[in-house]
């Protein structure tokens, strides 16, 4: 099993995360921001990952440093469960549709971290969650789990429906991109090493 233990505490959030790669998808998430537990409970369920996420952070002042703080928490572990990629998959896309809203995810896990974020959101908040706070989630991730991730919505309307086509449909890129294949030997790239 791919698993890793992340404990994160600074002086605006303390984290405690756990993570199966290769789980069935069981959660329990608590982060205190409403929405952003939901958009990583379907994360998590779509990825198949077994996730467990304690965070108590000062969201008194607003949510900015749990959301950005549980992706940097999420990202180690992802990098550290990975280990050296030994024959995984390494690249998906997935196309997501919820209801209107239409999200195309790509992933490579690659050891090059970067961010294409090609949506936009027409309210400011979803819940107690600023909408902008969705970009600094995936950016904080990707920068410690050391993939390029590219996330467009190509079209939708509803705001809730558009987040949820987002970390669907990562959820369900990363599954394919982390899955390992036993035709490939060795860390799937020319070079050698990811």
């Amino acid at each position: 099993m791919r698993c890793a233990s992340i404990s994160r505490k600074t002086n605006e959030t303390d984290i405690n995360l756990e993570l199966n790669i290769d789980g069935t998808g069981k959660r329990d998430i608590n982060t205190g921001i409403g929405f952003f537990d939901h958009m990583l409970d379907l994360l998590a369920a779509h990825a198949l990952f077994d996730l467990k996420v304690t965070c108590a952070g000062d969201v008194f002042v607003d949510a900015h440093h749990s959301v950005e703080d549980v992706g940097i928490a999420l990202g180690q572990a992802i990098n550290k469960a990975l280990g050296d990629r030994r024959a995984i998959s390494r690249y998906a896309t997935f196309f997501l549709p919820m209801d209107e809203s239409l999200a195309n995810i790509s992933i490579d896990i690659s050891g090059r971290p970067y961010l294409k974020y090609d949506v936009s959101f027409k309210s400011d908040r979803l819940g107690e969650m600023d909408t902008q706070l969705v970009e600094e989630f995936f950016r904080a991730l990707v920068m410690n789990a050391q993939i390029t991730l590219h996330i467009r919505l190509i079209y939708g309307s509803n705001d809730h429906h558009k987040a949820e086509a987002i970390f669907k449909g990562f959820g369900r890129a990363i599954r394919q991109a982390a899955k390992t294949d036993g035709r490939i030997i060795g860390i799937p790239s020319t070079k050698g090493i990811l």
